[in-house]
């Protein structure tokens, strides 16, 4: 029999498992920061995400939290931006910049080409071989 049990990611208490992986504790103190950033972005339209988080007194990984869970939308607040997860340069939506995404894209096409060309020889050195072995016979 298995204990129901885990230890809450956030601020390390035994709780009850649950779908968040934090316990009813940190689950409230992590609503209520929701709802202060929320009051002061409707006050505050024109805030950066420093001036979120020190206004807030809420992380700006907290933050970025809310932002990619899409609780919090930044289209109307023109000054906010949060780093791109590859190179740290600011970016409005997603998890990367338009340059590392063609980077990445790049990067798979040509792993696909490579892999591709890969599979060509293999099967044109396999055909010269088995015409080899019809030979010597």
């Amino acid at each position: 029999m298995s204990l129901n049990v885990e230890n809450c990611n956030r601020c390390g208490k035994i709780y009850m498992k649950n779908n968040f992986g934090v316990c009813p504790a940190c689950i409230k103190e992590i609503e209520l920061q929701y709802e202060k950033c929320l009051k002061f972005l409707r006050e505050n339209r024109g805030c950066s995400m420093q001036e979120l988080s020190e206004g807030t007194e809420v992380s700006m990984k907290q933050i970025m939290k809310f932002i990619r869970d899409g609780r919090i939308s930044i289209k109307n607040n023109p000054n906010m931006s949060y780093e791109c997860d590859a190179c740290g340069s600011s970016i409005r939506e997603g998890n990367l910049c338009d340059s590392c995404r063609s980077r990445l894209m790049k990067d798979t096409s040509d792993l696909h080409a490579q892999e591709e060309r890969k599979r060509l020889f293999n099967e044109q050195h396999k055909a010269t071989f088995q015409a080899k072995d019809k030979n010597e016979r």
